[in-house]
């Protein structure tokens, strides 16, 4: 298919066409949080809702930016970059949850990814296993800079992703236990900080795409403090990552609007 024909066409998963988003996308992975992040900005409009892919595009600082969902794990997060890319995005910011894996990681903390454990199958169809899962410098920079400036407590460092949510949280009942125990504690000596399941995928692609992408999560648990008998109050609150990744973008359309 040329370019221009993928830029004219509607996406086939997605179901978006060049115009209906901006150069700047973020992307949360649950449908409905793309409505709160929405909120943000000046005059947002629903441009899309197919499959787990849910849009809203409105602008920010008078610039055009978007919010899609992705859904849950590599796959479908690796299908939804391609295809915002085919229409013109170019820079994405991740606003998920995660769990924390270091000690000093409580609920309620936020993380913010400069590279990803590639434990997951969607990225060996991108490259080989040896090319590290990044996060771009300038956009992970914005992030903590935002957090910065918003007073929230934040960790920044490697996370672990993987596809199997329950072989995170149940690894002994699986066959390949053996396997997922010592990897887990191999990733924590490592010095990994939190668990998730998109930011693999969207560092790799990102990368060969020549685009620019980011991770900021909210930890939600803390499993390794539950084992290590200390306090772990579960928080599912996404808005302070919302916050820090608005904050963000404001950062780069600013310094973008600069460099231009």
């Amino acid at each position: 298919m040329s370019d221009n024909k993928l830029l004219t066409e509607k996406q086939y998963h997605i179901g978006l066409q060049k115009g209906d988003v901006g150069r700047y996308v973020l992307l949360p992975g649950d449908p409905a949080r793309t409505d709160k992040i929405a909120q943000y900005f000046d005059n947002p409009q629903l441009v899309g809702f197919n499959r787990e892919y849910k849009t809203w595009t409105g602008t920010l600082d008078g610039v055009k930016v978007s919010v899609m969902s992705t859904g849950m794990g590599g796959p479908s997060t690796a299908m939804g970059l391609e295809e915002l890319h085919n229409i013109g995005a170019d820079t994405f910011i991740r606003v998920g949850t995660c769990g924390g894996m270091q000690l000093d990681i409580i609920a309620g903390d936020l993380v913010i990814a400069n590279g990803a454990i590639r434990k997951e199958g969607t990225t060996v169809e991108y490259t080989p296993i040896e090319y590290p899962a990044v996060a771009d410098f300038n956009i992970t920079t914005k992030l903590v800079e935002a957090a910065k400036n918003l007073g929230l407590r934040h960790h920044v460092g490697t996370v672990e992703c993987k596809d199997s949510f329950y072989g995170q949280h149940s690894p002994e009942t699986k066959p390949v236990s053996y396997e997922l125990l010592n990897k887990w504690e191999a990733w924590i000596r490592a010095g990994a900080i939190a668990s998730e399941m998109e930011s693999a995928a969207l560092f790799i692609v990102s990368s060969y795409l020549r685009a620019r992408a980011g991770t900021v999560m909210a930890c939600i648990n803390n499993q390794e403090r539950i084992k290590a008998g200390l306090e772990n109050i579960v928080k599912k609150d996404p808005d302070p990552a919302i916050r820090v990744a608005i904050e963000a973008l404001r950062l780069l359309i600013k310094e973008d609007s600069l460099e231009n």
